[in-house]
């Protein structure tokens, strides 16, 4: 959980300082790593970021929650995908981490009711 915090943090500041664009460029360079914690698995590790972003100073929105547990899922060696997408009527984005096209942080529902923006 401490290492979600880091990483809450770290989503937090590059957006703070850099904006958006820094944020996806520190997705897109950071590649899954050969990292293996033997039983570790995914659920754990959302599950930490969860915890994470409920105990973190301020309140972390989803992209910054999603940045974050991507990040987080990619240093433990999973190839995970942030999700980025809108809906016209009425007007929303969100945010959401994916491995393999499944959601992993939010309903699964959620590709159907938003249209993908961007992924990284």
């Amino acid at each position: 959980m401490a290492e979600a915090l880091f990483y809450l943090f770290r989503t937090d500041l590059l957006m703070y300082r850099r904006g958006i664009a820094a944020l996806h460029v520190a997705l897109t360079e950071l590649s899954p790593s050969s990292r293996s914690i033997k039983g570790c698995r995914v659920e754990q590790i959302c599950r930490a970021a969860d915890i994470a972003s409920v105990l973190y100073i301020k309140r972390a929105l989803c992209l910054q929650r999603s940045a974050a547990t991507t990040m987080l899922l990619r240093r433990y060696g999973f190839a995970a995908e942030l999700v980025i997408g809108a809906r016209i009527l009425p007007f929303k984005s969100h945010a959401w981490v994916e491995l393999d096209g499944v959601v992993l942080n939010d309903k699964p529902y959620t590709p159907h009711v938003y249209s993908e923006l961007e992924r990284c």
